[in-house]
Formats: structure tokens, sequence, C-alpha cells
């Protein structure tokens, strides 16, 4: 017999920790916040060192020196990142000195990009937000790029055939469409593997919960391989 439990509301706070608490839980999220970590450390340390690490530049003002290991613990887990060097005048990452409000956007803009898309406005903000200036229009686009294929690749990787138990929800967040904010389904369905791991199953934005949406969400689990919930 299959069961399907649903697991409760849909509040908008809720939603959000929700989101945190699979994140945390799934490694290809955590991956992704912290390849964007890195990013935005490498295009602050370019700024600072007024050329790209491997560019030729007259107005370079100093050169990259490696890289240096740093943990940065978070909710969604902890990240082992690699920090640019410069050989003069140093690097500090922007979130050592503001580190809850680094946490909070990163985690965001996560959030937002695996539900509603990659934009540039989205990372421009996140950019100003870390106090990050002068992003350019390339920089953006690679981030951009980057997410996009991270979402893609964990929204469609395999499954394995069978779980003893799937938990299945939609909740409700509001998000900006065609320069109107509307409210949209988001389902999220986590299993339960034969060894007793929790694992993210999908995390899928529909603009309502109907009958053909759920249909549409539960076919490509089955597609993704999902045969049997016992």
């Amino acid at each position: 017999m299959q069961v399907w439990i649903p697991f409760g509301h849909n509040e908008r706070e809720l939603f959000k920790s929700v989101m945190v608490s699979f994140m945390a839980e799934e490694d290809p999220m955590l991956a992704m916040l912290t390849w964007i970590t890195e990013q935005l450390m490498q295009i602050e340390a370019e700024a600072k060192a007024g050329a790209n690490k491997n560019e030729h530049n007259t107005e370079r003002k100093t050169y990259f020196g490696g890289y240096r290991p740093r943990r940065f613990d978070t909710r969604m887990g902890t990240m082992y990142l690699m920090v640019p060097k410069l050989r003069q005048g140093g690097y500090v990452p922007f979130f050592v000195n503001a580190r809850k409000r680094s946490e909070e956007a990163l985690i965001g803009i996560i959030q937002e990009v695996y539900i509603n898309g990659v934009s540039t406005r989205k990372i421009e903000r996140l950019a100003k937000e870390m106090g990050i200036e002068g992003i350019s229009a390339s920089q953006v686009s690679q981030i951009n790029k980057g997410l996009d294929e991270q979402v893609e690749a964990f929204r469609n990787r395999p499954l394995q055939q069978e779980y003893p138990f799937i938990y299945v929800d939609a909740l409700y967040e509001k998000i900006r469409s065609n320069k109107r904010v509307v409210s949209t389904a988001v389902m999220i369905a986590y299993g339960v593997g034969m060894d007793g791991k929790r694992e993210v199953l999908a995390i899928e934005p529909f603009y309502s919960e109907s009958n053909e949406s759920w249909a549409a969400f539960f076919k490509k689990l089955k597609h993704r391989g999902v045969q049997k919930c016992a």
C-alpha cells in the first residue's frame, strides 16, 4: 500500500524554516551555498586587487597569493571555504564582519532561486547586500548560469526505486511574476530510504494546487525512478 503523508501548514515563516531544514539535509543544496559564497569572495577579492586573477592590467594593485581554508557555520550546515589571499593589503571576506546578515542573505537567495529562478536583478541585489560593489554583467551571468545548472541537476537527479515513507505537502509563497506578486504553491516531497535516511526528493513550484499539478508532480517522481512506497 502506498502511503503519502502530508506534513502540515502553509504559513510563510513555516515555509522558510522547512526550506532551511530540507536544504540542510541535502548536500547538493549546501554545495550550492558554498559555490555562490566562493564566487562572491572571488569577485570581491578581484575588485580589491584591481584586476581579475589572471588578468594583465596596469591598474592592478596587488596579486593573488593562493587560498586559505576557512569554516563558516550556517543553519544549513558547515561550509568549508577556500578564501582568496592577496599578497599586499590582505583580504577579509564579506561575511566575517556581518555573519548573521550574510547568512540570511545567502540562504535567502538560494531559497528564492530554487523556487522562482535566477535573474540578474537577484544577483545584483545579493552583491549589494553583501557590500560588494561594481559587479560586472559577465560576473552576474556566470553566477546565474552556475546556479541554474545546479538547480536543474538537483531537480532531475535519479531517485531510488523504493521508499518506506514519502511525505508530501504544498506550502504557499508569494513571488514576483510579470511585475505582479502572486501566491504560488510549492510542492515538497521527501522520502525515508530503506536505510532510514531522510532525503529531499522534490521541491517544485506550481501556480496552483490542483489535481493536474499533483499528477504532474507525482509523474515526475516516478519518471526519476520512484516505483514503490511501502
